[in-house]
């Protein structure tokens, strides 16, 4: 059994088809399902039902596809052990992080990091929190920044903690208030990020304890053009203090958000007893040199 069979028959199934693995993997389609194929032989079984379009796993496609994500996890553990004989002389550093607040938090950590590691090489995804998580399972990445609470298959590092503020047009009836708690927020339209991102949740949780379902105006992955949104008075829009402070506007008013279990609390997240290179493990340190957390 080939790592490379593996490879091709996990990217089709997290990729959702042939098409997408193969530019992925910087194949031909035919070689995607040529490898898939060959795989099936040798097993003996289908791993895939071709329904239309869309190919579905079968009950052994389930199977081998979580043992392959453990085999191709452990073959990036032994790489980066490996590396690690160099030191942080040379290397990398596969890290991912999220659109909202990677800026503000983690752009001056490059800078001292690349001064003090210049043979390391810095992989960088960008996805939501809630891909991020996934990635950091499969291996894709070492680690991740995310939102706490997480789950039990995170060891993390806390990085910043801040309340949210509520962005909102200088009419609304609540700008000039200190702060305010979301049930007095119920018939404003939300303006809410795309799905993936890990603040929606938290917000949607705190509505659902006050007892409403928000009116969702509109959705988007961009930070300012959110905030665009707000000050054509769409609706209102939920930041982290810092973030929302930096775009503060004379046609936006700021108001804190005074809600138990709402604050925006940012750690790097790896998964649980996996082996972190030096170069990771000199990542996590220098954040918490620099946030003290």
């Amino acid at each position: 059994m080939e790592l490379r069979t593996l490879r091709a028959f996990v990217e089709v199934v997290r990729q959702g088809g042939f098409s997408n693995a193969a530019k992925l993997l910087f194949a031909t389609q035919p070689t995607i399902s040529k490898a898939v194929k060959q795989l099936e032989d040798e097993l003996g079984v289908p791993l895939l039902d071709r329904v239309g379009h869309r190919s579905v796993m079968t009950a052994a496609g389930e199977i081998v596809y979580r043992r392959a994500l453990s085999m191709l996890t452990e073959r990036e553990d032994l790489l980066a052990e490996l590396a690690d004989l160099r030191g942080l002389k040379a290397g990398s550093l596969r890290l991912g992080l999220p659109p909202l607040g990677a800026s503000t938090l983690f752009a001056p950590l490059f800078a001292i990091y690349r001064a003090r590691y210049p043979g390391i090489e810095i992989r960088l995804a960008e996805h939501g929190s809630k891909k991020l998580e996934e990635i950091v399972l499969t291996g894709e990445v070492e680690m991740a920044a995310s939102l706490l609470p997480t789950t039990d298959d995170f060891e993390y590092q806390p990085v910043r903690c801040e309340p949210l503020l509520v962005v909102m047009p200088k009419d609304h009836p609540l700008a000039g208030q200190s702060k305010t708690g979301i049930a007095a927020l119920a018939a404003s339209p939300f303006i809410l990020f795309e799905s993936g991102f890990a603040l929606n949740p938290v917000l949607l949780a705190a509505c659902e304890r006050n007892g409403f379902t928000p009116n969702v105006a509109a959705r988007s992955g961009q930070v300012d053009f959110i905030v665009e949104l707000v000050a054509a008075r769409l609706g209102i829009a939920f930041l982290p203090r810092t973030i929302a402070e930096q775009r503060r506007t004379a046609a936006v008013e700021l108001v804190l958000l005074d809600e138990p279990g709402t604050q925006w609390h940012m750690a790097l997240v790896w998964r649980r007893g996996a082996y972190l290179s030096h170069a990771a493990r000199a990542w996590v340190d220098l954040a918490r040199e620099v946030y003290g957390s």
